[in-house]
């Protein structure tokens, strides 16, 4: 039995498995002189509903960039599970103090020291408007014998499961 999902449904299902596997993922902004910018953000833990969730310093480089071009991009890499997910949608930055609560976990004090009163705080929704994933049934060394294997023999390897998903 294939493990490759049968409908969107089943694909945004995978694709938020995926994402809430992940937890740290790369978020790709368009800097004020048009170049991709990305960086290293914490996912904050809330159900996957299309949007998800980042704590930021409203004065930072990345808030500065999304507030002229909302476009973004988050990359995810789960290496456990051979999996990787792109997602493509818009952000706004903007402070929720009950949201905050919500996402608030105490190991976000390294980078905001007085906790939800941090001067600046502020969070960043992205809206995700697409999302492509792939996945590796096996491991890490029989991919890697599959790709010498399909190498030796002139053809292209099997890249596993892959879809794209339009929200």
């Amino acid at each position: 039995m294939s493990s490759e999902p049968t409908s969107t449904a089943d694909a945004r299902h995978r694709i938020t498995e995926l994402v809430r596997e992940a937890r740290i993922c790369m978020l790709t902004t368009i800097g004020l002189d048009g170049r991709l910018v990305s960086r290293p953000m914490g996912l904050q833990a809330a159900k996957f509903d299309g949007d998800l969730w980042f704590f930021a310093h409203a004065d930072s480089a990345k808030v500065r960039q999304l507030r002229v071009n909302p476009e973004v991009n988050v990359g995810f890499s789960d290496q456990r599970n051979n999996a990787w997910v792109s997602l493509s949608g818009t952000a706004q930055e903007g402070y929720d103090r009950a949201r905050a609560e919500q996402l608030w976990n105490p190991l976000l004090e390294t980078w905001f020291p007085d906790g939800l009163d941090t001067p600046g705080l502020t969070l960043i929704k992205v809206h995700a408007s697409s999302a492509e994933y792939w996945g590796s049934p096996s491991g890490t060394m029989v991919n890697l014998l599959g790709f010498a294997r399909s190498a030796a023999a002139g053809k292209q390897p099997r890249a596993g499961e892959n879809r794209q998903v339009i929200f």
